[in-house]
Formats: C-alpha cells, structure tokens, sequence
C-alpha cells in the first residue's frame, strides 16, 4: 500500500477493536481505537481519519447518535466515510444507519477480507 491511510475504530468491546486492529495493520493501514462516540470526538479532534468503523451499541453514546452528530460538523468531518457495524439486522436499524449518515452497514462478525475490502474503497485504495 503506498501511501497508509488512518482507520478510527468506535466500538466498546475490547475483543473487536483488537480484531479489527490486527486485521486492518496486517493490510497496511494505520488504527486507532475509541471506546465510544464521545472518545471518538475527542480522537477526532486530535487528527484527521480517513474512515471511521463504528459499532452501533455503545455506552456513554451509541454510534447512531455519534453519526448523525458528525455529520451536523462543517467541513471534512461531516464527509469522513463511516462503516456502521452491528450484530442487529433489522429494517429498522438499517433505516437508522442510513439517516444518521452512515455509507454502509455491516452485520457482525465481519470476516477479515471483507473489512480490508471495505476499508480500501471507503479510503479510496485500488485493491
């Protein structure tokens, strides 16, 4: 991968972001991990992602709430592509998912090529 890109993973389950983590630095790309939406803003204040991988359910503030917050900023947070994940399949979640601005939703578990396949179009990477 030439040039690396930065992936932010919002999940509250140590055991995922792990997952995640490994899997998505083994394909060349950089992460970091927050434990929920409002650590999330903090790390996004800090610096800039290229895709944020956000878990739907969430203590302190869930990723939906996250989301549609986000994407009320101006400029490049509003536009930073967002995977939503979830174990929850319903209508309904996915109708929320797409209202709070989310670009895909994703039930899990995930297998590992399909996150790096996800993570390399959602940051603009030929795979």
């Amino acid at each position: 991968m030439a040039e690396q890109k930065t992936v932010l993973v919002i999940d509250d389950a140590a055991l995922v972001r792990r997952y995640y983590r490994s899997t998505l630095e083994e394909a060349g790309f950089k992460v970091e991990e927050a434990m929920n939406g409002l650590e999330a803003f903090e790390k996004l204040v800090e610096k800039p992602f290229d895709m944020l991988i956000v878990d739907v359910n969430m203590p302190q503030m869930d990723g939906i709430t996250f989301l549609s917050l986000l994407r009320q900023k101006d400029g490049r947070l509003a536009t930073i592509p967002a995977l939503i994940t979830s174990t929850e399949s319903g209508v309904g979640d996915f109708a929320a998912a797409r209202t709070a601005g989310a670009n895909f939703y994703l039930v899990k578990p995930l297998a590992r090529d399909v996150l790096v396949e996800f993570a390399a179009i959602f940051c603009g990477l030929q795979r």
